[in-house]
């Protein structure tokens, strides 16, 4: 395959997909509290997250099953047939088994025939492989990827915690919901992907995460519930985030003005209004899900930029920020075609 003819490499469909099962933060919270050994004041949940509802994958949908229905949905945008595709990655937190590679489970349910690879960074998996499908494409290693997630991370959640320490140490989990999200990524003959920033703090790996599945902790149900301390996270990305927004204003000549929409990934609504102090964004370029949603991780910048993408105009330009354990920050500027 020969490279590229052309720099310019954008997202040309975008798709996302919620399960049907939807809850409310005091049905989690009834839940979690059922046994009897927690007493939690009525509606916690909600008050200390801004999470009202969330949707969970149903039994027998697996994360695959959400990036397919996302994956169907973005090809339908483009008018195109999983054939059509020379690759395919499955970028995600959650698999649905440790091998192979679940991006091989999406492609057999398509039927596309693409080289196909898992991406995995935390909640920036999805934005690594917009990153990496833009990379094989300029190397001309592909013409046509998608990049597809699938998020499940309510399975990780500690539903019954045998006490006040488990709860605490798995409460980051209760801001967990499901989803799915898909974007094709080719060359384009006006804007596309502008720039690229990322920062790393891999010294704090241990701040929190699921444990489990891994070499180190191959079996045990204990090692397979997302434990962490989500005030520790949040110090990282604070201290760490400004130099990254700086850097990319810096290179790029933008400002917040500049952008028709900032989509940032979002945990809870505390969460994300302290971005908005510390950064200045204006509150009416960002695009709020985490109250209806929750975390869904990966998923949650796909998510933002299938409900925007039809009010975009050619030209309009999107800063998308991510924040993934690890701990990674990323951001992508992109101009709609």
């Amino acid at each position: 395959m020969h490279p590229a003819a052309t720099a310019r490499i954008g997202i040309t469909a975008v798709g996302s997909h919620l399960p049907a099962r939807r809850l409310t933060s005091q049905q989690l919270q009834d839940e979690v509290t059922a046994g009897g050994r927690l007493r939690l004041p009525e509606r916690m949940f909600e008050k200390a997250t801004g999470i009202a509802t969330r949707h969970f994958a149903a039994d027998g949908e697996y994360a695959s099953t959400l990036a397919i229905a996302a994956a169907r949905r973005a090809l339908e945008d483009r008018g195109l047939d999983p054939l059509d595709l020379d690759l395919l990655l499955y970028a995600s937190a959650t698999r649905d088994i440790c091998e192979p590679a679940t991006a091989h489970l999406v492609q057999a349910e398509l039927g596309s025939r693409a080289h196909a690879l898992d991406v995995s960074n935390a909640c920036n998996s999805f934005l690594n492989g917009i990153d990496l499908a833009r990379a094989m494409i300029l190397a001309g290693r592909a013409e046509r990827a998608l990049v597809v997630t699938g998020e499940t991370p309510s399975r990780a959640m500690r539903r019954a915690p045998s006490g006040p320490g488990d709860f605490r140490a798995g409460f980051a989990g209760y801001t967990f919901g499901d989803a799915g999200a898909a974007v094709l990524v080719e060359a384009v003959e006006r804007g596309g992907i502008l720039d690229i920033e990322t920062e790393t703090a891999s010294e704090h790996w241990e701040a929190g995460g699921i444990p489990g599945g891994g070499s180190r902790h191959p079996r045990g149900d204990e090692y397979s519930y997302f434990r962490g301390g989500g005030k520790e996270l949040r110090g990282v990305f604070e201290r760490i985030g400004g130099a990254i927004l700086t850097r990319v204003a810096d290179r790029t000549g933008l400002g917040w003005d500049d952008y028709a929409r900032v989509l940032v990934h979002q945990v809870t609504v505390p969460y994300l209004e302290r971005f908005v102090e510390l950064t200045g964004v204006p509150q009416d370029r960002l695009v709020l899900t985490v109250p209806e949603l929750g975390n869904v991780a990966s998923a949650t910048l796909g998510i933002q930029l299938d409900r925007i993408k039809h009010e975009l105009n050619p030209g309009d330009k999107v800063l998308l920020i991510g924040l993934g354990g690890g701990v990674s920050l990323m951001t992508m500027v992109w101009e709609a075609s």
